[in-house]
């Protein structure tokens, strides 16, 4: 099989399972692939090769008796360091869990490798999954495959630059104020933050630790092509019986959408924070798009888009830094990295003063949900910026996210277009709740028509 380390999972699974290729074939390529770019990228920070390669063969000696684990059957991935995985040192990037070792696996990760899948590494987030970069005192910053001194975005950064860069086709990401998505825009894959509830947390560091912050927490699949959201998406969806935010909603197939007539709003500015040219470009050339497909495109501006973040930061920042303080605690954390001090007051918000912030959070809920009765599905942009320079520390904004991680919906982000540097530029395609399947369906029109994930300039 050629170009192992830039195939889709789908195809590798299906060469897996018609023997045109094995499963040690490919995890041998992506931990090649891995110490090739990874000195440069910093994005893998546990590596477990030799576990990895004997699964492997494992997978392929099981397949020659007929038996199939799962869908991904053979296949290699490496998951976010905020997820526990079993018997693999699980940092969330900070001191206190440096050397931690969970005795068993997130929910989302254990259902990935009952599907096949094989665990080649962790990758890197800033501490406690809490800023815009990928950057910690347990490892390091971590860089853009398709500029090394950029960002690859955060908080789920080190997952896709690896993913990028051809070192693993699928990581496991997750998502608060837009750690899925700003990544995957900012190094051109895919990824999808799904409707909060669909799947299940336990065994991320954050959940049920943050207070109201939990609600805008969501956990979801990272991959080059859209085609492996699809795949993956309901392996690790459904209830676990132990993370009770989580609602037994049907999945819809997105093979089963009709995109003509489905009705489509766009923006191009929240109002809050305007995009650069090219973005603003990408995302009415995706209109346009979608308008030869056959769907009714309509420009028109959520309600409230440029005050959303303010009312994130809002409840974020409610108790003043508490649940913080709470998780470096139970982690044995003793020294904070410089961006968690930003998430840290004298004190906590008045009760009434919170039950005001929290009525501000249903009016824009309440609002939003009237607005997108109108349309099936919303086109924006991720973000105004492309991937900044590691020392523009306003470089990077969220603002496009949050209103989203607010709502609740679904999001899926795919590569759209290209800066004049070189770098990727995605958009984020929303969706009603429990509505994956439209978003995914349109994302994977988009990704056609638009070209999607490039590889990057590295050694092949």
């Amino acid at each position: 099989m050629d170009n192992i380390i830039f195939a889709s999972v789908t195809e590798l699974a299906q060469a897996i399972r018609d023997k045109t290729v094995s499963s040690a074939e490919v995890v041998d390529a992506c931990l090649k692939r891995i110490e090739v770019v990874n000195p440069r990228l910093n994005a893998v920070v546990q590596l477990t090769a030799d576990t990895a390669r004997q699964q492997a063969r494992d997978a392929d000696a099981s397949l020659a008796r007929g038996e199939i684990k799962g869908p991904l059957h053979g296949i290699p991935m490496t998951i976010k360091d905020s997820f526990d995985t079993a018997g693999v040192i699980s940092t969330a990037g900070t001191l206190g869990r440096a050397k931690f070792v969970p005795a068993e696996d997130a929910t989302a990760v254990a259902r990935l490798r009952a599907a096949g899948a094989i665990l080649l590494g962790k990758t890197n987030t800033p501490e406690l999954t809490m800023w815009d970069r990928t950057v910690n005192l347990v490892y390091g910053l971590t860089n853009n495959p398709y500029d090394l001194a950029r960002t690859p975005g955060g908080s789920s950064g080190g997952s896709a630059a690896i993913v990028a860069a051809g070192g693993s086709p699928l990581d496991l990401g997750s998502d608060m104020g837009g750690s899925i998505r700003n990544p995957a825009h900012l190094c051109g894959i895919a990824g999808i933050r799904p409707t909060s509830g669909r799947v299940p947390r336990t065994g991320h560091l954050l959940v049920p630790n943050m207070g109201i912050a939990d609600a805008f927490t969501q956990v979801g699949p990272m991959a080059r092509f859209v085609r492996d959201l699809v795949l993956t998406l309901p392996l690790i969806a459904g209830e676990d019986w132990r993370d009770p935010a989580i609602i037994p909603m049907p999945l819809g197939n997105p093979q089963d959408v009709e995109l003509k007539g489905l009705r489509a709003a766009f923006y191009l500015d929240n109002g809050f924070k305007s995009p650069m040219p090219e973005i603003v470009a990408v995302v009415r050339e995706v209109a346009l798009r979608l308008a030869e497909a056959d769907l009714i495109v309509t420009e028109h501006r959520p309600p409230q888009s440029d005050t959303a973040r303010n009312v994130w930061y809002e409840l974020f920042n409610a108790d003043g830094g508490a649940a913080v303080r709470r998780l470096l605690q139970v982690a044995g954390t003793t020294q904070m990295s410089p961006p968690l001090l930003g998430t840290q007051s004298e004190s906590a918000v008045t009760l009434a003063e919170f039950a005001a912030r929290m009525d501000r959070w249903a009016l824009y809920r309440r609002e939003m949900l009237t607005y997108i009765q109108r349309y099936d599905v919303i086109i924006c942009p991720v973000s105004s910026r492309v991937a900044a320079l590691h020392d523009d520390l306003d470089g990077t904004d969220l603002s496009y996210t949050m209103s989203y991680n607010l709502t609740g919906w679904p999001v899926v982000v795919v590569r759209c277009g290209t800066s004049p540097e070189g770098l990727p530029i995605g958009v984020q395609v929303v969706a009603r709740p429990w509505r994956e399947d439209v978003a995914l369906a349109v994302a994977q029109h988009l990704e056609t028509v638009m070209g999607g994930w490039q590889p990057p300039a590295l050694p092949a």
